[in-house]
């Protein structure tokens, strides 16, 4: 048996989910029997008061029915028990019980038994009081110096002190600047109340000071009210402890000052102190002089005396697990044997010394990696998209204003190969788009096992999503040797949404105010090979116009070129094109890979539409800038409000209320202002959210076309995408605009910088929102510039290597030798040669007059 455990002296198990707190458990000669022996009185929140009488038993032995003097039932919760001299006439010990709106004041009494049962007790109600306010916890003691009797103090949930003098009310104090009601003591040294209020803060209370307060009766709340001298409840003293306290114990010694805390000693004082890891401290004044282990957490602890053992430990848990217990060692007759005398084996301490130091190694080693047979074995996450719509939707609350809203089943099937704890799968779609359930719990997973489930996705916001992809994350523990609680593991897939599922064909549209044409270097292909989805075959080869139509109303066309090897992608709205535009580079990249066709590549050569991507910025940033404005009204509005409604409260208490004065009115107008400013703020940010989906649709569109036009390597893509991509959540703490604004700014300064006088630049460390967007506006504008003129997105450091020459991957710079190639620079009415020389633009577009001729043939 460990030396630092408690001893169980006596224990049980009160009663069935039955709850207790710290106020539950008081120790006492509550039957006055004179014999110096403590009862243990226990009350529940389920309304049962039990007194113990222990006796010590036997270990293994059950507890003896006589031990429990008496148990009864009250029809109210039991929040707190005390023993003290609360009946006037006499000096004999009462038993106090406090429920939420009543305080009962008992007399235990036993009478001797003529039978082999033994000795009955029964409690006598002495007095109750009913209460007024909902009850907290009570203290009691000779408030005012009385002799001979305790007086009883109880702290309302709403901070009023009430008195009472045995079996009268005397008076009720509310607490000043009170929110929430913490513990409360009494010390009679100094006659006063101590307790720790919402601010952390210890506090103490005059009684002499309480009772000549004003009336909590009479108090009005005003807040800059002058009450007159003398009637205002002032604190004696305070102390920031900086923590919220959970008990307070006011103890005396003719030795020493009043101090906190129980169980006392001449000259010192010994604390108890239970925490949470089952642990009961013993401290001397401030020094730790014993730790012993509990086998519960307790609520409240006690000390008491029985028969010839005095200081035994009283515990008690919220679950009603009461225990007797001691400190100390327990003899033990165990004798080791004596070991016989032998020879020392030198060669096999050498090899027990590796294996042990084989073991420490392996045990030493970072426990969130496993073996490498773990690691091929894991868990595997496999998503199917099915090929075809749902026949019958499974959208639910979509906002979509359609006809008909479809929804996809997606299959995802968990194997594992590994025993996983603790499984759980969460799958997550980018809105506008949702799923039918995100989240699911499985059963442990046994070794080579697998679960599947089935979800569908659907369009839910009233607007084209950004992306059609959406992820699986799987997590789950595997436990080890050394860590039998598992190490966590994650397993994750992707899967790609189709097309179809937020839009449907419709007829091409002939006119559009944003068009785009995509370049390639293989012969055209037709539509009913790469988009037999959305073509119909009765056309055949002869399809070479496509419109899509999206749920949320918009169109996009697209047009293949009969002589040329070029696409055109044409809507009224910029962020429509990415989706179509994404799609078809992807359709086509697969065509040929199937007829393995290794050379093929898309290319771009119109300017970036950056006024038009600026207008969706723009719009994005004024809807920010008005959520701060609704912010700042609805916090004007409330303060207005919550003091139109003190002043309301301060009339109605007063015994003799003035008028109004139009009050209510204003209260109404000013509740009816709340709710409309609420209204705004919520359309707003809806709003709000549609624009970003917007703006990052622009966005996706406008890294494709900058690669396309560069010829960026996949790393230079995952740069720009981690520049103009930060988030995927806007919020007003960290917006897009200046986010980006500080990528963008980072990359102007080092990889795209023109001198050492711009990489010697400091960007501010603080991210906050700007006051316009002309600075992003501009910054972006230059980023196209220095990449236009060859610049590198590199996070290379050797910044030489990169103004003197393109390295393999990089952007190319614009050849001198063809001088008909000229590159357009983004967001500019000029065309900048690969000389430097401005020549008006060609066409409207960014094309040359022969590549416009033939975009012209295309749906005419």
């Amino acid at each position: 048996m460990s030396l630092f455990k408690a001893r169980d002296w006596w224990s049980t198990v009160l009663g069935e989910k039955e709850e207790f707190d710290q106020g539950c458990l008081c120790v006492a000669d509550v039957d006055n029997s004179g014999s110096g022996q403590d009862k243990v009185i226990v009350g529940s929140y389920m309304g049962y008061l039990r007194i113990f009488n222990p006796h010590p038993v036997k270990p293994g032995d059950e507890v003896q029915p006589e031990d429990l003097l008496l148990e009864v039932q009250l029809q109210e919760p039991i929040l707190q028990v005390e023993v003290g001299k609360f009946v006037s006439g006499t000096e004999g010990l009462h038993l106090a019980v406090l429920h939420c709106r009543k305080l009962c004041v008992y007399a235990v009494s036993g009478a001797l038994g003529n039978v082999e049962h033994g000795n009955q007790y029964q409690i006598k109600l002495m007095y109750e009081h009913n209460l007024q306010r909902t009850a907290c916890n009570m203290t009691y003691g000779p408030f005012g110096g009385v002799k001979g009797r305790d007086l009883i103090c109880i702290q309302s949930m709403d901070g009023m002190l009430m008195l009472f003098e045995q079996e009268s009310y005397a008076f009720g104090r509310f607490l000043p600047g009170f929110l929430l009601p913490g513990p409360l003591a009494y010390s009679s040294r100094t006659d006063s109340f101590i307790t720790v209020s919402s601010c952390q803060q210890v506090e103490s209370y005059k009684y002499q000071v309480l009772a000549f307060a004003t009336d909590a009766d009479e108090r009005q709340e005003t807040e800059q009210q002058k009450l007159s001298s003398g009637k205002r409840l002032a604190v004696d003293w305070v102390l920031n402890i900086g923590e919220q306290a959970l008990d307070i114990c006011v103890v005396s010694f003719n030795q020493g000052i009043s101090s906190v805390f129980v169980l006392v000693q001449e000259g010192t004082i010994n604390t108890l102190i239970g925490n949470h890891n089952k642990m009961l401290n013993v401290y001397q004044d401030v020094t730790l002089k014993w730790a012993t282990q509990l086998p519960h957490i307790p609520v409240s602890v006690k000390v008491a005396n029985f028969q010839d053992l005095k200081g035994v430990i009283i515990t008690l848990t919220d679950d009603g697990h009461l225990q007797c217990s001691y400190l100390g060692t327990d003899p033990s007759l165990f004798q080791a044997p004596k070991v016989d005398a032998r020879e020392i084996n030198y060669e096999e301490m050498n090899a027990e010394m590796k294996e042990l130091q084989k073991i420490i190694k392996e045990a030493t080693k970072p426990q969130d990696i496993l073996p490498e047979s773990e690691k091929q074995r894991g868990v595997t996450v496999i998503a199917e998209v099915s090929p075809d719509l749902d026949a019958e939707s499974q959208a639910i609350e979509s906002e979509v204003k359609a006809e008909a809203v479809p929804s996809i089943t997606v299959k995802i099937t968990v194997q594992s190969r590994v025993a996983a704890q603790k499984p759980n799968l969460a799958v997550c779609v980018q809105a506008p788009l949702a799923v039918t359930c995100d989240q699911f719990v499985f059963d442990d997973l046994e070794p080579d096992s697998s679960e599947t489930v089935v979800l569908s996705v659907f369009l839910k916001g009233n607007c084209t999503p950004s992306e059609l992809e959406g992820n699986c994350m799987f997590s789950y523990t595997i436990p080890t040797e050394l860590n039998p609680e598992g190490i966590p593991r994650v397993a994750q897939c992707n899967f790609s949404l189709p097309l179809r599922l937020v839009c449907f064909p419709t007829q091409p549209s002939k006119a559009a105010n944003h068009k785009l044409t995509i370049d390639t270097n293989k012969p055209p292909v037709t539509f009913l090979n790469i988009f037999p989805d959305f073509v119909d075959p009765s056309e055949g080869d002869q399809a070479n116009a496509l419109g899509f139509q999206f749920l949320t109303g918009s169109k996009t066309t697209l047009l293949a070129s009969k002589t040329s090897q070029r696409y055109r992608i044409q809507s009224d709205h910029l962020e429509d094109l990415w989706l179509i535009t994404k799609e078809l580079t992807r359709r086509l990249e697969e065509h040929f890979k199937k007829q393995n066709c290794k050379d093929f590549a898309c290319t771009y050569s119109g300017s970036i539409p950056l006024q038009e991507y600026f207008e969706l910025i723009d719009r994005h940033f004024e809807l920010r800038l008005n959520a701060e404005k609704f912010q700042e009204l609805l916090s004007e509005r409330a303060v207005q409000f919550r003091a139109i409604e003190r002043r309301l409260l301060t009339r109605f208490k007063d015994k003799t209320p003035a008028p109004l004065q139009h009050l209510d009115t204003l209260l109404e107008g000013t509740f009816r202002e709340v709710i409309a400013l609420a209204d705004a703020a919520e359309e707003n940010q809806a709003n709000m959210f549609q624009a970003f989906t917007k703006l990052k649709s622009a966005t996706h569109l406008v890294i494709m076309l900058i690669s396309l036009w560069q010829k960026l390597s996949t790393d230079q893509v995952a740069i720009l995408e981690a520049t103009f991509l930060p988030l995927t959540e806007d919020t007003q703490e960290l917006g897009w605009e200046e986010t980006v604004d500080a990528a963008v700014s980072y990359l102007l300064r080092t990889c795209l910088s023109k001198s050492s006088k711009e990489q010697a630049l400091t960007l501010s460390s603080q991210l906050c929102m700007p006051k316009d967007t002309s600075r992003l506006k501009k910054n972006i504008t230059l980023f196209c510039d220095r990449l236009a003129k060859g610049g590198r997105l590199s996070f290379s450091t050797d910044l030489t290597t990169q103004q003197a020459a393109v390295m393999p991957g990089g952007c190319a710079t614009i050849p001198e030798s063809d001088l008909e190639e000229r590159t357009v620079i983004p967001g500019s009415t000029a065309v900048f040669s690969s000389h430097g020389q401005i020549t008006k633009q060609k066409s409207k577009h960014g094309l040359s007059e022969d590549a416009a001729e033939e975009v012209k043939s295309h749906g005419t």
